[in-house]
């Protein structure tokens, strides 16, 4: 039987060595490299061990999703699922894989819903729930609704739903398009991870990226990928409370440019916010 050691050295050698991937990490293969070797191996990270001796079946498991990998496709869809603020979410292609640097947006929600009673919380190109769930989960009577125009994707986010036990609805709609009438003027929290790649600027994205993940789930086809974050700002004065919080995620390099569109269809308090682990995406934050 080979060492983990000896596998894990051969698997971040292979993934370093990938031009498929993104290495924008320093440790990225290593953490990769542990995380589907434990899978393989049916045990936790914590608790792999360098010397621990591996299956050969295991080791051949391991070795066939390492070389997935190096090709470009997501852990998450080679595991079938993501883990994300402490729940297990399905993982499917032609959804958006969900990303850590997602967190810090659920955790603005969160932060935001906890001081409300009998809020309402909308989570706008919701892919699989990823937000509207982690929002379900970290809050109490809080109404949630995630919409998306993909009927896939509202599809995994109900089995998602289902199988955590968690109380949201999906809807099927462009942006808005799917919630029902009455709740205009009465949304607390409205979340949107927009795609935000501008149309001339997905043939720069790594292989990982451009061929694993949906094209519309990556761009909204403008020249400057602030499309949708038009949109969302000039109608969500039309659905939020008094008061009401409008987040969305971007990247750094969008931040002020998403700012100025938010504030000029006249939400107030507008920010870019950094937080998370790796601080890859910016939270602009505006208020009704």
């Amino acid at each position: 039987m080979a060492k983990a050691k000896d596998l894990l050295a051969w698997a971040v050698k292979t993934l370093k060595a990938s031009p498929a991937l993104d290495h924008w990490q320093s440790d990225r293969e290593e953490i990769e490299s542990e995380e589907l070797l434990a899978f393989a191996m049916e045990v936790e990270v914590d608790d792999l061990d360098p010397g621990d001796e591996v299956p050969a079946r295991a080791a051949r498991r391991f070795q066939a999703m390492v070389a997935r990998r190096a090709k470009g496709e997501p852990v998450q869809f080679i595991e079938g699922y993501a883990e994300f603020r402490g729940i297990q979410l399905i993982a499917k292609p032609g959804v958006f894989v969900p990303r850590d640097s997602t967190e810090f947006l659920a955790e603005q929600a969160v932060r935001r819903l906890r001081r409300r009673r009998r809020a309402i919380a909308v989570d706008l190109a919701t892919g699989g729930g990823t937000v509207a769930l982690a929002v379900a989960n970290e809050t109490r009577g809080v109404k949630v609704i995630g919409t998306d125009l993909s009927a896939r994707a509202i599809s995994v986010a109900r089995q998602n739903a289902a199988r955590l036990g968690l109380r949201a609805t999906f809807v099927t709609g462009d942006l808005f398009g799917g919630l029902p009438r009455d709740l205009r003027g009465k949304v607390d929290v409205i979340t949107l991870h927009p795609p935000y790649v501008g149309r001339r600027e997905l043939r720069e994205l790594p292989d990982e990226i451009r061929r694993f993940e949906p094209a519309h789930t990556l761009t909204d086809n403008s020249v400057d990928g602030l499309g949708l974050v038009d949109r969302a700002a000039a109608e969500a004065g039309e659905w939020l409370k008094p008061g009401g919080w409008l987040l969305i995620e971007v990247s750094p390099d969008r931040a002020r440019a998403a700012a100025t569109v938010i504030r000029r269809h006249g939400l107030r308090d507008v920010r870019s916010t950094a937080g998370g682990e790796f601080k890859v995406t910016r939270v602009v934050v505006g208020r009704r």
